[in-house]
């Protein structure tokens, strides 16, 4: 039987990159609390919209899972810290979601960096979807805040959004 040899990875690169996985499942997490938060509101669409913002963040994780597997790597799981569950408002769930959009940024840009340094050619064009990625996300979160700030959480606005987030495919 032969053994196939895949270009390994560095310890480093390879923490960092078991680690994007805990971020990744903590976003799907924090996202699975915002949806609940307005599934008890009677918000469906705010609920949907974030539940599939789960699910991509879910996606998120086993796209790096897969990366390190493929590249021969040992995955390290670690424990997913619970998400805040106390929100007061709309606007503030999506304040705190665009800020831990950007913390999400940063996180695959220093990756990126580190993958740069050590001229690890497969990270870094594994590492550029998410740069893509969170481009996207962090502007469906503004627009989405931009609203909120223009119109405020006025019964009118809530529910325009409301069904307008309720259709969101993927």
């Amino acid at each position: 039987m032969s053994r196939v040899i895949r270009v390994k990875i560095s310890e480093k690169l390879l923490e960092k990159l078991n680690e994007q996985i805990n971020k990744e499942l903590y976003s799907a997490y924090l996202y699975l609390g915002m949806a609940a938060y307005f599934e008890e509101r009677g918000l469906s669409g705010f609920a949907h919209w974030f539940k599939v913002q789960a699910k991509e963040e879910t996606e998120h994780a086993m796209m790096f899972y897969n990366h390190i597997m493929d590249r021969g790597g040992k995955i390290i799981l670690r424990p997913i810290q619970a998400p805040p569950n106390n929100w007061q408002s709309i606007t503030e769930i999506f304040n705190q979601a665009l800020k831990h959009e950007k913390e999400v940024t940063k996180s695959i840009h220093e990756i990126l960096d580190l993958a740069r340094e050590i001229r690890d050619k497969p990270a870094e064009v594994f590492l550029m979807k998410f740069v893509e990625e969170q481009v996207e996300e962090e502007k469906i979160f503004t627009d989405i805040l931009q609203i909120l700030e223009y119109a405020g959480e006025t019964p009118q606005t809530v529910l325009m959004l409301n069904v307008k987030l309720a259709q969101r495919n993927q």
